[in-house]
């Protein structure tokens, strides 16, 4: 017998649920976030923040229109994020209601810098 088709991913599958990608720009540093971020990517956002921190940029963007889920272990990094980093600007690319509802919820909106694109963020003062 031959093994069963696997159609779709499911919560214990050991691929990743997401990425955290780091890019340098003029601006400063971008860090585009994909799939779930929850628990077992919120470490990863924390240590690709601590990176970015050591480039010393003027301007820190964390990209989330590509995050399919957002929980509040991924809200508590981008709160720390924002609180550490001191002199450098954070800001947040947060769209749809996947993302911004849990931000407006929590009153993070008021916390967190949030832009609606990256080119909204990146041309902010």
């Amino acid at each position: 017998m031959s093994e069963p088709e696997r159609v779709g991913r499911g919560p214990f599958d050991e691929e990743p649920t997401g990425t955290v990608a780091l890019e340098q720009v003029p601006e400063g540093v971008v860090l585009a976030v994909t799939g779930a971020l929850d628990l077992s990517l919120a470490s990863t956002l924390r240590r690709t923040v601590e990176r970015a921190a050591r480039l010393r940029p003027a301007r820190l963007v964390i990209d989330l229109t590509g995050v399919t889920f957002l929980a509040s272990v991924g809200m508590a990094e981008l709160v720390r994020a924002n609180r550490e980093l001191g002199d450098v600007a954070v800001r947040v690319v947060a769209s749809g209601r996947i993302v911004l509802r849990p931000l407006e919820l929590t009153r993070l909106t008021d916390e967190l810098t949030i832009h609606a694109t990256l080119a909204d963020a990146l041309a902010a003062p």
